[in-house]
């Protein structure tokens, strides 16, 4: 069974995010393991944060991100500089790399701060929503929903039309 990680810097606070996270969740589970690992966002101050306060957080950030990373996962994390890509090209990045020999995938949604460039170097493949900017819960429903749509499309579901 194809294993899906995703890492998430932040918790979900808000009932209709949860709630629909948790959905899709359900749902991938007919398909895929996943498994869901939230990591605590380095507290920052808003008001007096320089660029290196920011650079040190994200890089502990980083380091938090890339130890929980499955040995062998194909690693995809969303960025701005990331390629946006169609529902169908999500589904066909999935299906050639297992046919590659991939079982594993990890998806990782970094603090509002971003990534650390630790995790975009370490990427096989960067991902974008969108070239809007979405709140962080909102990206991780989005992203799950997606995720389920791909392996839909894959198992040639009628979910996607």
């Amino acid at each position: 069974m194809l294993g899906i990680t995703l890492i998430c810097v932040g918790k979900l606070n808000a009932p209709y995010y949860s709630a629909g996270c948790a959905e899709y969740q359900k749902r991938i589970g007919g398909y895929a393991a996943l498994r869901v690992i939230e990591l605590p966002e380095e507290p920052v101050s808003e008001k007096n944060a320089s660029p290196s306060v920011i650079q040190k957080a994200l890089e502990k950030e980083g380091r938090e991100i890339l130890a929980k990373v499955p040995k062998g996962s194909l690693l995809i994390p969303l960025c701005v500089e990331g390629r946006q890509r169609p529902s169908e090209g999500l589904a066909e990045l999935l299906a050639s790399a297992a046919l590659a020999g991939k079982s594993h995938f990890t998806f990782v949604i970094g603090s509002s701060h971003g990534l650390s460039a630790q995790v975009k170097a370490a990427a096989d493949e960067k991902l974008s929503l969108s070239k809007m900017t979405f709140p962080h819960q909102l990206a991780r429903l989005m992203l799950l929903e997606q995720i389920y749509r791909a392996l839909s499309i894959n198992a040639g579901s009628r979910y996607h039309k």
